[in-house]
């Protein structure tokens, strides 16, 4: 029951301030146009929950969850800039404006914007990502692996929108990094392999000289997490599951570790367990670890780790969602500094989950390139 009241609660909320906003306030709560407008509400009130559930409860109906998830992103943005357009009525009052043009302006403005952050939205979520290109100092780096490139995809969430042609085009846009490394931070696919796999068979093609990294996120344990981690393994990438992997160039030694997600705890066999992914590495080469939540640094820099790759966070997706983000994890995006020697670079993510929307928080593919200390300075 508490778990019903709540997942009928959220909805409640997400509706009702916009349609104070949009509909009741405008309308003096009377005539045609507010009950036609208090019955769409109504119907996407009663719609919104029943499509989440039928696309992913157990029935998992791919057309539910496209429509859920859609009515979900564009109520976020709806109720968001109903928040602030209530706010800017509080100034219009101070001006002296009355209603009804105080509401009228506001349901105006209000509608205006979400229109086009929407529109904006799935765009800027449908798109082929940025590069975005950062770099990293790792003490201890030798000198024939500065400038090493480590390609990162992450949060990639394959689902019911067929994104094949966008997946091959992710993939062309990493080969032409020209990656030493690559790695996927997890949260791969929504789904089984049976249904999912199409989509993710493009990233077999993804082109690295000294190894394809993966490691699961929360999403995999949501499914098919030992399907996902089989089939990454038969497309030659290797899954770092609570170990690592030493790479070398010339004399030069780094070390690539990767964790489970926490999710996986209470699954056999599954969940995080850094000192058994360091076991056996050598203390003086630097580590870079694969660890899918950025608050999994708070161990990596206990235990000395040079650099923690995360995504998870999606850099808040639909704006102002990173607040809520910030609740849980100590970053949102970019790079930053842990304890005196970790680094932690948060990706915003490469694809998106659930809303077909990013407002405010783009996309990217990363390339980190890692330095020696006496290169950079």
């Amino acid at each position: 029951m508490p778990r019903l009241i709540l997942f009928l609660a959220i909805p409640a909320v997400l509706f009702l301030l916009p349609w104070w906003t949009l509909v009741a306030a405008t309308t003096d709560e009377s005539g045609p146009l507010f009950w036609l407008g208090s019955a769409l509400f109504l119907l996407g009130f009663a719609c919104l929950p029943a499509a989440m559930y039928l696309g992913h409860g157990p029935v998992q109906s791919d057309a539910a969850s496209i429509v859920g998830d859609t009515l979900l992103g564009v109520m976020w943005v709806l109720f968001s800039w109903s928040v602030l357009g209530n706010l800017a009525r509080a100034g219009l009052t101070v001006a002296g404006v009355n209603d009804p043009a105080r509401s009228r302006i506001v349901a105006a403005g209000v509608l205006a914007a979400a229109t086009v952050l929407v529109v904006w939205g799935v765009i800027e979520a449908r798109r082929v990502p940025r590069v975005r290109t950062v770099d990293v100092a790792i003490p201890g780096l030798g000198s024939a692996l500065d400038g090493l490139r480590v390609v990162v995809v992450t949060d990639t969430h394959y689902a019911a929108l067929n994104r094949l042609r966008w997946s091959e085009r992710v993939v062309e846009v990493v080969n032409a990094q020209r990656p030493d490394i690559a790695c996927h931070a997890g949260d791969l696919a929504d789904g089984s392999v049976a249904k999912r796999h199409a989509q993710v068979d493009p990233l077999g093609k993804v082109e690295a000289e000294l190894g394809r990294f993966y490691i699961t996120g929360n999403h995999e344990y949501f499914g098919d997490a030992q399907g996902w981690i089989e089939h990454m393994a038969a497309l030659g990438w290797q899954p770092l599951r609570n170990q690592h992997e030493v790479v070398r160039r010339g004399d030069d030694r780094l070390v690539i570790a990767g964790i489970d997600d926490p999710t996986g705890i209470g699954l056999t066999g599954h969940g995080p367990d850094l000192p058994a992914a360091l076991a056996g590495a050598d203390p003086d080469v630097p580590v870079v670890l694969l660890a899918h939540q950025p608050r999994q640094v708070a161990e990596a820099a206990a235990a000395g780790v040079a650099l923690q790759i995360s995504g998870h966070t999606h850099g808040g997706q639909i704006w102002p969602f990173h607040y809520l983000v910030r609740l849980e994890q100590p970053v949102v995006a970019g790079l930053s500094r842990h304890g005196e020697r970790t680094q932690l670079y948060t990706s915003r993510g490469t694809g998106f989950w659930g809303p077909q929307l990013r407002v405010f928080a783009p996309s990217e593919i990363t390339v980190l390139i890692l330095r020696a200390e006496s290169a950079t300075g």
